[in-house]
């Protein structure tokens, strides 16, 4: 409103306004006539309230901006919220990420040292089974070589006797011998 009237107020003292002749005040002054048609333009505009309705769309603008700032702000501080939320679970979950590593090692280190402990069993077993097998053989061997010597002095013993006493001569107590260290020594 008072833009307006600066605005009369300039357009009064404008230069063509002063070089009409004439009295200002009648009808033959286009000045005059100008003057007039804008103050029925101005109380037209003031009667039908077009101030009032500007003012009203004005007001209404800066409401629909008040409820847009509002909104931001509340989607702002929503999405903060949601940002902090997802920081948290991020921190949890490399948390989480680091207890499972961690878990995993141990198991690794556990599952190690079984593995180790039970090769050492596997190895104790097959050393133990290898010198079953030299012992039944070392004993299988000494128990050929005895039977062997057995033989063979038994085979000797009967040439030694044979060859002392004649064929017919032989007695029968000796034959008993013969047998009797035989059955001893096997």
């Amino acid at each position: 409103m008072k833009r307006l009237s600066a605005i009369a107020l300039l357009a009064a003292s404008a230069g063509p306004a002063a070089a009409a002749t004439g009295p200002f005040f009648s009808l033959g002054n286009t000045d005059f006539i100008v003057l007039i048609a804008f103050l029925i333009f101005v109380g037209v505009v003031i009667y039908f309230k077009v101030p009032s309705i500007v003012g009203g769309m004005l007001d209404k603008r800066a409401e629909g901006i008040r409820a847009d700032l509002d909104e931001a702000r509340r989607l702002r501080e929503e999405a903060q919220e949601i940002y902090a939320s997802y920081e948290r679970r991020q921190r949890e979950v490399k948390g989480q990420a680091q207890e499972i590593v961690a878990n995993a090692k141990r198991e690794a280190e556990a599952q190690a040292a079984k593995a180790q402990a039970d090769l050492k069993t596997s190895i104790e077993r097959r050393l133990k089974g290898a010198e079953d097998q030299i012992a039944s053989a070392e004993n299988d061997a000494v128990r050929a070589v005895r039977d062997r010597a057995v033989r063979t002095a038994i085979a000797a013993a009967s040439e030694l006797l044979a060859a002392q006493v004649q064929s017919g001569q032989r007695s029968a107590g000796i034959d008993d011998a013969i047998s009797e260290v035989s059955q001893r020594l096997n």
